[in-house]
């Protein structure tokens, strides 16, 4: 009996009060489209996937025959040929790459949790002064960059992914003169390497890659002027400071 009267009661106070029920389904309606709408848009995001390619992806510290108070002054290069996928659900272009990994630095100091815990980022890409190649028999393979003009060839880099798409391409990083502990922390010859791609809408996608660490005399075998491109600036400042 008591749910007969519930219900009678229910539907008396349902006929009389149709206009709120009205209101309150329009406005569920509207609240529940409007979050429907943003958890949607929130899915129609690129996302690259980032893997190297054999290849020029190796990193390098050599000395550069200068000095810092008693400390050995050197560089480190860094080169990633790599393999860029779109497998998010909308497509996007590559607006930066950089690069981090860890100091080789003794603990407990406020720099070694800074880039040895955490990461020290080489922000801009430099330009390389000549392309990465490989002789293959009688051929000569160039490796087209992933942002940068080759020298050798007319091809220009496309940086736009559809959904689904792919591309390949070599970056290329130079870090200032440094001395001391700041250069990466090997383990069997391998560097750990964060790449950040930064999408054109601001998203950023990430990948931890081991590489190899070399000699800088193997390093050139794939670009003869590695290591050499924030050498030739300075020298070339350097020339302008003195004329």
């Amino acid at each position: 009996m008591q749910i007969i009267e519930w219900f009678i009661t229910a539907t008396t106070w349902t006929n009389e009060n149709q206009g709120i029920l009205s209101v309150a389904l329009f406005v569920i309606t509207v609240i529940f489209g409007w979050f429907s709408g943003i958890f949607s848009a929130l899915r129609r995001k690129p996302k690259f996937k980032i893997e190297t390619i054999p290849g020029p992806t190796f990193c390098c510290t050599y000395l550069t025959g200068s000095k810092h108070q008693e400390y050995d002054a050197h560089q480190t290069a860094i080169a990633i040929y790599l393999h860029i996928s779109n497998i998010g659900a909308a497509p996007s272009s590559i607006h930066k790459v950089r690069v981090g990994y860890h100091w080789n630095l003794k603990p407990w100091s406020i720099l070694w949790l800074k880039n040895s815990i955490g990461w020290f980022w080489i922000e801009h890409q430099a330009a390389a002064l000549t392309d990465f190649q490989v002789e293959i028999g009688d051929s000569i393979k160039i490796y087209p960059f992933l942002t940068q003009k080759n020298h050798l060839s007319t091809a220009r880099p496309e940086n736009f992914l559809e959904i689904g798409q792919s591309i390949n391409g070599v970056v290329y990083f130079e870090q200032p003169e440094s001395w001391g502990g700041c250069f990466p922390k090997n383990k069997n010859q391998l560097v750990n390497i964060k790449v950040e791609i930064t999408d054109v809408f601001g998203g950023r996608h990430k990948a931890i890659v081991k590489i190899p660490a070399v000699s800088l005399e193997e390093a050139r075998k794939y670009n003869p002027e590695f290591g050499n491109t924030l050498l030739k600036i300075n020298s070339s400042e350097s020339a302008k400071i003195e004329v």
